[in-house]
């Protein structure tokens, strides 16, 4: 699995944007393992739909607290990749270590799932059934005697 991720934010009181995408492998493709998806360490802000945050307002506000977290997850096997977008909160610093912090998380969970995947060996069988000896001495000594009461006339 191949994760990048990048952040932008605009000079001034704007929020950051982070952009990631997230695309498997072909081996893990063709492994089908489930999507694996987990609680980021990334919170969820109010009014996301903003690209700014005004000082004092929002996540600026000194009682602001996170309460909820964004749940990020990996593709879907059959389609291999998938690319998103998060509005991320106002840092002062211009920091996000919860970003890689979470696709640290989410990239150890999904890797514990392929090697438990990957495990599963491939099997092949093929096996076959005959007419059993008990069944074929019946059938033959019924043949037989047909045959010799034809070869009679009776």
């Amino acid at each position: 699995m191949k994760i990048i991720w990048k952040i932008d934010k605009k000079r001034g009181n704007y929020r950051a944007g982070l952009s990631y995408s997230i695309a498997l492998e072909e081996y893990e493709k063709e492994l089908a393992v489930h999507a694996v998806n987990i609680c980021s360490f990334i919170p969820i802000i109010p009014e996301s739909n903003q690209d700014y945050c005004l000082p004092g307002c929002n996540e600026r506000s000194a009682d602001w607290k996170a309460e909820n977290y964004h749940y990020i997850n990996v593709p879907y096997f059959k389609l291999g990749e998938l690319s998103d977008f998060i509005r991320l909160p106002f840092s002062e610093s211009g920091c996000y270590p919860e970003v890689e912090k979470s696709f640290v998380k989410l990239r150890s969970i999904y890797e514990e799932v392929v090697k438990e995947a990957y495990g599963w060996k491939p099997i092949s069988c093929r096996n076959e059934l005959d007419t059993s000896k008990e069944t074929k001495k019946h059938i033959a000594a019924k043949v037989t005697a047909g045959k010799m009461l034809a070869l009679y006339g009776a």
